[in-house]
């Protein structure tokens, strides 16, 4: 008798055909952590969220411009109503990402695992949608949160059947919520990413929960910190993406194919490429944040808003390259007090406070009072200096108009 259990594994790889995959864990375990020793995180988090909701709604081959995104993070929804459903899209994936990272941290990993954690992640996406938004692109309507009522088909994969799908996602969480922390826990994120997907147990949506979920566990791990995303390497290799997702449905090919029901070597290769694709995003970031880089890129930057002052926001605004030294200790530091800034600019007070108030005009400092520390950001005008090519689409936006406010 053929078991739901069965439908689906294996789960994971067997050890017989893992070693390669435990070493690519490894590497992105150690890399990742090294990464984390930066303090630049959570200066980098709200462009990340807005780069994230892009991305995936790119993968979903519903095109937003970073331009839109950012207009509605300003309350600047658009008239044509395709583009503001997609501007909704998008502020809902930034609200759940943010609210489920902070909760995240405070569940175990059998919660994480289990049905309902994927029900929770699906039902803030759409519940943060109209109701009468809440529909497939057939017209079907879409239940936040439930599993689907209907036989799917993705294109050559037929989903099981309805019935199934509550079984299939207890088995998901049956078969990784005891997996050992560390090497083997990467492998089961990146085979559960693929299985969920094969599973389709949403009507719609389940690209977007898949590629959340596998975010905020990375996320639990320790292993992100804001600094990093999957999103962006997924996007960037949809093809692949996609390519081996699909390589991965196909049944087991006979006796060397492991003793699953699905084919052990297609989810061999989509855990390879889901590891290589978290090395590659973790490798980019490393090499923008190399403290000599950053703090030539950072001079540029300022030298640009210097010989550009009318572009800040004011006719007032003033920016000096003697900002410098202490614009890059806070993004070393995260948090500085004003009196501390003013003074390592070496500026007339005058002079320095008009530099501070231009910056956090530009968005590159942000301050909870005119009073309170100054804490550093990444505005969208800044990446094409900061970090270029990391959201290639949002410096073209952004290219002749870096202020974003």
């Amino acid at each position: 008798m053929v078991t739901l259990a069965h439908t689906i594994s294996p789960l994971v790889p067997e050890a017989a055909v893992a070693a390669p995959l435990l070493e690519r864990a490894a590497a992105l375990l150690k890399e990742s952590r090294d990464l984390l020793n930066h303090t630049i995180g959570p200066s980098l988090r709200p462009i990340l969220r807005s780069m994230n909701s892009y991305y995936t709604n790119r993968i979903e081959g519903q095109h937003t411009s970073p331009t839109d995104i950012d207009r509605a993070l300003n309350a600047g929804m658009s008239n044509d109503r395709r583009i503001a459903r997609l501007q909704r899209l998008a502020l809902a994936h930034m609200q759940v990402e943010e609210q489920q990272e902070l909760e995240v941290l405070d569940e175990s990993r059998t919660r994480l695992f289990s049905p309902e954690w994927a029900q929770s992640i699906h039902h803030n996406l759409y519940m943060a949608l109209p109701e009468d938004e809440r529909t497939t692109e057939e017209g079907h309507p879409l239940g936040p949160g439930q599993w689907r009522d209907r036989p799917v088909s993705v294109g050559r994969h037929l989903a099981p059947e309805v019935e199934n799908v509550p079984g299939l996602m207890e088995v998901l969480h049956s078969g990784y919520r005891n997996l050992p922390y560390g090497e083997s826990l990467l492998i089961g994120i990146a085979a559960c990413h693929h299985r969920m997907a094969y599973i389709h147990p949403f009507l719609d949506g389940n690209g977007r929960v898949a590629r959340l979920h596998s975010h905020l566990l990375l996320h639990w791990m320790g292993l992100t910190g804001g600094v990093w995303s999957i999103m962006r390497g997924l996007a960037r290799n949809q093809q692949d993406y996609y390519r081996f997702l699909n390589d991965a449905d196909l049944p087991r090919k006979g006796g060397s194919d492991g003793r699953g029901n699905l084919t052990q070597a297609g989810l061999v290769d989509f855990v390879s490429f889901f590891l290589d694709i978290c090395l590659d995003q973790v490798r980019f970031m490393a090499k923008m944040l190399q403290l000599t880089e950053f703090r030539n890129r950072l001079r540029d930057l300022l030298l640009w808003m210097e010989a550009n002052p009318w572009k800040l926001g004011s006719e007032m605004s003033v920016v000096k390259i003697e900002a410098l030294e202490a614009l890059h200790y806070v993004s070393l530091v995260g948090r500085l007090e004003r009196a501390k800034f003013l003074s390592m600019t070496g500026l007339s007070e005058r002079t320095a406070r008009r530099v501070l108030s231009s910056l956090i005009d530009f968005g590159l400092l942000r301050s909870e009072s005119s009073r309170a520390p100054v804490e550093f950001r990444v505005p969208m005008g800044a990446l094409r200096f900061l970090f270029p090519r990391l959201w290639p689409e949002a410096e073209q936006d952004f290219a002749d108009y870096p202020r974003v406010r």
